[in-house]
């Protein structure tokens, strides 16, 4: 199915503002080839844009992808209400779909974090923006001590959230909330989001408060470090701003601001979130790559 030994051949489904930097992102990829942006309006910005950085384009949606297909990879940048239908007709097909919606369906992955084959699942999610910032080092606490309540508070741009982000608010405090609860073990957990409409635009923040008995202060500090390090491994501009361990209390907070490309620097959110995917995909080009090379 790949176009050649060194390329998958993948679609982005949905030419927002988060489609269009996967866009941007796999042409700058050496294993990932972008054969179809599909959207739904012929007359969206989006489409027109992604023509015009050199990509071919469909406003047929997913029946458009279905018929160009098969797909080695599909990245799903739409909107939650529609993903199950997306992944229903996709998965005859034997494409891996990444949603990057916030859904309750498919297997949970966050790099660094999830031990995943890319031979194992076809159908991956990413759960949120604010669950790829958070939860790395979320579990990274909860590998050294035992959570009972854990509170994450995102804030993002205003300019950073375009109407399917907004219309999916409600999907993504529940999806968020539960992944954050079966990374860490903990049994209460809040979400909850702002979006800024401040100018100039804020960058990404995730400001994290853990409830726990028994909290040693070395450990901690280094698991957050560790986690925070391997996160930059593939999004840059993650970083901790401020950690503060307290007897049966942590505080800690994140900012990540976009790095390269096309994305406005406060737009962290979609950065760190189609980076995890873009190296999803990656990872599944050199699985079959490896597959391919064994005698």
């Amino acid at each position: 199915m790949a176009a050649d030994a060194q390329r998958l051949r993948v679609a982005v489904l949905g030419a927002g503002l988060i489609g269009l930097d996967l866009a941007d992102k796999i042409r700058r990829s050496s294993t990932l080839e972008l054969a179809l942006v599909a959207g739904r309006d012929r007359d969206s910005l989006g489409l027109h844009r992604a023509a015009g950085m050199g990509h071919p384009t469909t406003a047929g949606g997913i029946r458009a992808v279905v018929e160009a297909g098969p797909f080695d990879v599909v990245f799903d940048a739409s909107n939650a209400d529609s993903h199950a239908e997306h992944w229903a007709a996709l998965q005859p097909t034997g494409t891996t779909l990444i949603d990057l919606t916030p859904t309750d369906l498919g297997t949970v992955i966050v790099p660094g974090v999830t031990n995943h084959r890319p031979a194992d699942h076809r159908h991956l999610n990413l759960v949120s923006c604010g669950g790829q910032a958070a939860i790395p080092l979320l579990h990274a606490i909860s590998q050294r001590c035992s959570p009972t309540y854990i509170e994450v508070v995102s804030t993002g741009a205003s300019a950073s959230a375009g109407r399917a982000t907004r219309l999916n608010l409600d999907q993504y405090i529940a999806t968020t909330a539960a992944a954050i609860r079966a990374f860490t073990g903990a049994q209460d957990a809040k979400v909850m989001v702002n979006l800024s409409p401040a100018r100039p635009a804020p960058p990404f923040r995730v400001a994290m408060t853990v409830l726990a008995d028994s909290i040693r202060p070395a450990p901690v500090r280094t698991g957050i470090a560790a986690a925070a390090h391997a996160v930059r491994a593939y999004t840059p501009g993650f970083k901790v701003t401020s950690l503060v361990v307290d007897p049966g209390r942590i505080s800690v907070a994140v900012e990540v601001t976009a790095c390269g490309g096309r994305l406005p620097r406060h737009a962290g959110s979609v950065d760190i979130i189609n980076a995890a995917a873009v190296l999803l995909a990656e990872q599944t080009a050199a699985a079959s790559r490896w597959r391919g090379a064994r005698p």
